[in-house]
């Protein structure tokens, strides 16, 4: 058993796992949380228009990683990995951010592709699911891209058939397109004309038609599943696993389009830092969902709690 510590940093999010690998006879690995926690840091704060991570973006991001370093570092971890995804592939002033991250943890965060991303997304959303159901359709909403990936599980081993990152995610989008409060008319159908073109490539690329299961990550898709089953307060147990229908993903996305700001953080499931992009992530997601039931035999969308942070903790063993 090897103890290791995975943080993935979006350009929403910053996010820890600590976990116990266990290696079984069969040579896959099982995966035991020890601690996991996430934090709202928008690192990607601006970088869509300005194309620099700004000062206090990094700032918030660098008091999260040193209690996170603090964490790991007490909980025994023997391996860590770091990776940086979308906000920190297109800042020009990176190596502040990779100095900083450098110096907290001895070594500085990676910078990964859109398609390694898509990868590990793939691996740690599927590594729990029944083999019988795939190919899988994994879908990962984040803060500055959305991945697509195609891909098999035979109960040990992932995978990828065909993936594509591209440049839309809930902080992105929301500031593009989304600006006043509750958005307008106008607005939205700008937002969705928008993400329905920078989705296209992905489509292109990733054969979606040949999916049976449908799987949606990060927090965009999980706040919608905390929404659609009525919770009090947000419970990640409950949440994983269930599911959204196309009619859930519509009533949802139109719901919090024409709700106010107030009236959103006023919801205990939604998390403070989702509140002003949640708008948004709905808006990919709809869009998404009204290609995707109309191209495959998939009926719903199964919400999952694991994901390219779980994928990372599996790396390392």
């Amino acid at each position: 058993m090897t103890r290791v510590a995975a943080i993935d940093c979006g350009t929403n999010s910053i996010r820890l796992l600590v976990a116990d690998v266990t290696t079984r006879e069969d040579g896959t690995h099982w995966l035991r949380d020890v601690h996991r926690e996430m934090r709202i840091v928008r690192l990607g704060q601006g970088v869509d228009a300005t194309g620099v991570l700004a000062p206090e973006a990094l700032e918030r991001t660098r008091a999260a990683l040193a209690d996170y370093t603090a964490i790991l570092r007490r909980k025994g971890a023997e391996k860590v990995r770091m990776v940086a995804t979308s906000a920190t592939r297109d800042a020009a002033n990176r190596d502040e951010f990779f100095s900083m991250t450098a110096d907290l943890l001895g070594a500085p965060a990676e910078v990964i592709s859109g398609d390694e991303e898509a990868a590990l997304s793939f691996t740690g959303a599927v590594a729990g699911l029944d083999p019988d159901d795939g190919p899988f359709l994994v879908v990962d909403i984040g803060g500055g891209s959305t991945e697509l990936v195609l891909g098999s599980w035979d109960g040990a081993h992932a995978k990828v058939e065909a993936a594509r990152s591209v440049d839309i995610g809930c902080v992105r989008i929301t500031e593009r397109a989304l600006r006043s409060d509750p958005p307008t008319g106008d607005e939205v159908d700008a937002a969705t004309a928008l993400a329905g073109q920078v989705l296209a490539p992905a489509f292109d690329v990733v054969p979606v038609g040949r999916a049976r299961t449908w799987v949606g990550v990060a927090g965009t898709v999980t706040t919608l599943g905390a929404l659609a089953l009525k919770l009090d307060e947000y419970d990640s147990d409950a949440v994983h696993l269930s599911r959204l229908s196309k009619a859930d993903i519509a009533d949802l996305a139109e719901h919090l389009l024409t709700s106010t700001h107030d009236q959103r953080a006023a919801n205990p499931v939604i998390h403070p830092g989702r509140v002003d992009v949640i708008g948004g992530g709905a808006v990919i997601l709809r869009a998404l969902a009204d290609r995707l039931f109309a191209e495959t035999p998939v009926e719903d969308l199964v919400v999952s709690e694991h994901d390219i942070l779980d994928g990372i903790a599996l790396s390392l063993a």
